[in-house]
């Protein structure tokens, strides 16, 4: 088989994982291209001949994932997100294993599944890919602060944001969803495509990363602590058991959505700051990425078969 790595070296805490993944995964015959980034480089300079490849693995966090799986867009091509960042939410969300041998065998048994993507276009022209969430408001609030500590402490970051900025900005919320305009208020809006947090929050009752639809979320309140019963909720509602939300959560579905606040919030995608405000448009692309999967999710998404790569000895 060919693979071709692209290795983001300022994801996560650079332990090497994606060394122990060649070495478990290569067999006779093999060729392993990998292409390394700190950050910088344009990544379409990377896949220019990813269709001379079986699969594309993409190491890194969400944030590379999902540009890769952009790029690749309803190409057929597979990518296996290599989780390599600090939360890596989208592995989570496919139920791909963590460890490096276990992701070898799992590349090399080839079960393939495609999935939705979000499109992110922002006010200065700049689009961007997402598999996760795009948001704009407190989550980018928190996504901006914890940059500094990321590598520090993990995942914890990101709380440690959280409880930093108790009293985000609030703003009018004017939301255009399939054509339909709706007026609201809050702290800030979620753009969900797979819905799971970490320690398995669901932000919505449901995780429908291929129904051609996102869920949209307005977390309609003045401050962080009207989210408190909002978390809770979701906490306890692991399994999407319980059909009542608190008021502090709108929930709207649609393909395309357009958010414009008054006065303007930041946005983020798959937890990258943008530097951008509001307002943006968020375009769904049905089952454009084609993922490289585990049985596990194969099973949480109800597939009862996959297609195997061509490719193999």
């Amino acid at each position: 088989m060919k693979l071709l790595i692209i290795n983001n070296l300022s994801s996560g805490f650079g332990d090497g994982a994606i060394y122990d993944f060649m070495r478990s995964f290569n067999r006779d015959g093999d060729e392993i291209v990998v292409r390394s980034t700190g950050g910088a480089t344009d990544l379409r300079t990377f896949l220019h001949d990813a269709e001379h490849f079986d699969a594309v693995v993409a190491a890194g966090g969400d944030g590379t994932v999902a540009s890769v799986a952009y790029l690749l867009a309803e190409t057929g091509i597979p990518v296996l997100p290599f989780p390599a960042g600090t939360a890596n939410l989208l592995a989570s969300n496919l139920a791909s294993p963590a460890e490096p041998h276990a992701l070898a065998k799992m590349a090399r048994a080839g079960l393939l599944m495609d999935f939705d993507l979000g499109e992110i276009s922002l006010a200065d022209g700049r689009t961007y890919g997402f598999s996760l969430m795009a948001g704009a408001g407190y989550d980018a609030t928190i996504m901006e602060g914890a940059v500094a500590a990321k590598k520090l402490l993990g995942p914890m970051a990101y709380f440690t944001s959280a409880f930093a900025n108790p009293a985000p900005q609030f703003s009018k919320l004017t939301l255009t969803i399939d054509g339909k305009t709706i007026e609201s208020q809050g702290v800030g809006v979620l753009i969900i495509n797979f819905s799971k947090l970490q320690f398995d929050i669901s932000i919505t009752h449901e995780n429908c990363p291929r129904d051609g639809l996102f869920d949209v979320v307005v977390m309609n309140t003045h401050d962080a602590i009207g989210l408190i019963p909002a978390l809770l909720s979701c906490m306890l509602d692991r399994g999407g058991d319980f059909p009542d939300r608190p008021e502090a959560i709108d929930l709207y579905r649609g393909s395309e959505v357009t958010v414009v606040a008054d006065p303007p919030l930041a946005v983020q995608y798959d937890g990258e700051v943008t530097g951008a405000t509001t307002p943006f448009t968020a375009r769904l692309l049905p089952e454009a990425a084609r993922f490289i999967v585990s049985e596990d999710c194969l099973k949480l998404y109800n597939e009862e078969s996959a297609e195997p790569l061509l490719l193999d000895d």
